[in-house]
């Protein structure tokens, strides 16, 4: 599965795609940033914009720990209250990763996974180096139904077993992370799950359909 286009309501359109541009280095026109296969189409909220929106864009496993060097001279890293930046998950993750926060309070993530084969490039780290869009929140009050629904729609299935609280639903392209609305993100564990007015466009499944979550504000469209 990928994620091909994702509409993200901001407060400030402008400065959200200066924060993309600018910090990230990603290119794009207008209000569309481009990160690798993936479109992020900036639109103006209608209502409040959501806070706590979570996103994560894939980077080269090879290559994590220049990506953390760089994202270190652009941004303060999201830590535990131990003081730890950097998160190494192994079983079903494979994982390394590091956190910031973006517009409008949302937490973003960098993610090296292993099982993705690396380029063979020496070229200094940069926002080309982030390859896709690979993970968005998506709160809901009933986790498991929301695999369940993911599996009738679209055929996905579940990164490692689902929990009540929380799935990744997908695989290493691309994910939709299913979660508590009461469970806050980690690492900061200070911001609630939040996906109000977020539309999603998927590729790489197995039929066409639409999820939605009216309570939370949330849809996800493949076809």
């Amino acid at each position: 599965m990928r994620i091909i286009k994702l509409a993200l309501p901001a407060s400030d359109v402008s400065k959200s795609a200066a924060y993309f541009r600018g910090l990230l280095e990603l290119p794009g026109a207008g209000n569309s940033i481009q990160v690798g296969w993936s479109e992020i189409e900036l639109i103006s909220a209608v209502e409040p914009s959501p806070h706590g929106v979570h996103l994560a864009f894939n980077v080269p496993y090879g290559r994590f720990d220049a990506a953390v060097t760089w994202l270190k001279e652009r941004a303060p890293l999201q830590a535990e209250p131990d003081g730890d930046e950097s998160f190494a998950l192994e079983g079903y993750w494979q994982s390394r990763s590091v956190y910031f926060e973006g517009p409008d309070g949302s937490v973003l993530e960098l993610i090296g996974r292993r099982r993705l084969s690396d380029p063979a490039v020496t070229w200094p780290f940069s926002g080309s180096d982030l390859y896709c869009l690979s993970e968005v929140g998506l709160p809901t009050d009933d986790v498991e139904g929301t695999v369940a629904a993911a599996a009738r729609t679209f055929g996905l299935t579940t990164l490692g077993p689902a929990s009540a609280s929380f799935a990744a639903i997908g695989g290493d392209e691309g994910m939709l992370i299913a979660v508590d609305p009461n469970r806050p993100w980690f690492p900061q564990r200070r911001q609630l799950p939040s996906a109000r007015g977020l539309e999603i466009w998927l590729d790489g499944v197995e039929a066409p359909g639409v999820l939605s979550d009216r309570s939370h504000g949330w849809k996800v469209c493949a076809g």
